[in-house]
């Protein structure tokens, strides 16, 4: 199958781009009786549903992705092992976002989340053993230092330190883990895009429904599933986070993940843009400092890194 032109790929970066900086201010939207575990459960929901059209579009073909008929049966039990893994982590990460952004606000768990590259630099220095340059190491300690300016909401001190800022955190460390077990599905199976996000997606509805069962009650449930407001909200945030979703991976059809990853790091600042309108929040001098911090961190460790490629590639 021919892939899409660069540019094809970079529109839909822009696009993610925009996706991710609407997020956190459609999590933040839902009223505060809304519970954060029940909205996660109904928007991973009506992310499943609308994963459905283009996984039906796919099966028209009944040899496509994990349906091949080469595959060997245990290859595909393993495949979809590992999707189970991956989906009960991402079904976790789903509550910890709209948690977090319920309480660290929008604009503080929107840059928290850009932690994510340093979550992937430990895993890849732990797990595969990649040393890192003096350079990489450099803007991986100014993001750092930027995230506990961040955490201690520009004082510095331990004092100050914000519990729910912790919790934003463990979102880009769920992804981490979870995108790090699943590239190797990517790379060594022909499952689709659509496919992994429809099984993934309903290994995190059957997660939390299990937790959400368990701490809050059916009665909880169907009272939340007659609520229409509440519906609404959760409609229109699972539709935005699965069309995040499956935009991200067609977009890395076309160019390198570091090509996309640059396009969408000002993401936050649209949040930050959109908040105090929309939210009422206050941004801080504090956070737009951090937030430029960080975008420059990011850009440097991309920067490090293809130039890290290059030397590695002998001359012809």
């Amino acid at each position: 199958m021919a892939h899409p032109p660069p540019r094809a790929g970079i529109a839909l970066a822009f696009v993610c781009l925009v996706i991710l900086g609407v997020m956190p201010i459609v999590a933040n939207s839902r009223p505060a009786a809304f519970d954060a575990l029940s909205f996660a459960f109904f928007l991973s929901i009506w992310q499943l549903l609308a994963s459905l059209p283009l996984l039906v579009w796919e099966l028209r073909s009944a040899n496509t992705g994990l349906f091949q008929a080469h595959l060997t049966p245990a290859l595909r039990r393993r495949t979809l092992a590992i999707i189970l893994l991956t989906g009960a982590i991402f079904g976790l990460s789903t509550y910890v976002y709209v948690l977090a952004v319920e309480k660290a606000g929008a604009v503080s768990a929107a840059i928290a989340i850009q932690a994510y590259p340093l979550f992937a630099i430990l895993w890849e220095t732990l797990f595969l053993k990649r040393r890192k340059t003096t350079l990489e190491l450099l803007f991986t300690v100014m993001m750092v230092a930027a995230l506990y300016a961040l955490a201690t909401e520009g004082t510095g001190r331990i004092a100050g330190f914000s519990p729910w800022f912790a919790v934003a955190l463990g979102v880009p460390f769920l992804w981490s883990v979870a995108h790090v077990i699943i590239k190797e599905v990517l790379d060594r199976t022909p499952i689709t895009p659509a496919q992994v996000t429809f099984l993934r997606v309903l290994v995190s509805v059957a997660i939390l429904g299990v937790l959400l069962t368990a701490i809050l009650g059916p009665a909880r449930i169907l009272a939340d599933l007659r609520t229409i407001e509440f519906q609404v909200f959760a409609l229109v945030m699972g539709v935005v986070y699965y069309l995040e979703l499956i935009v991200w991976f067609y977009a890395v059809r076309s160019i390198d993940v570091s090509v996309a990853s640059s396009v969408t790091v000002p993401w936050p600042a649209l949040t930050m843009v959109l908040a105090v309108p929309l939210l009422g929040e206050t941004v801080e001098g504090y956070q737009v400092v951090t937030l430029c911090v960080i975008a420059a961190s990011l850009y440097g460790l991309l920067f490090a890194g293809t130039r890290k490629r290059r030397a590695a590639v002998p001359d012809r």
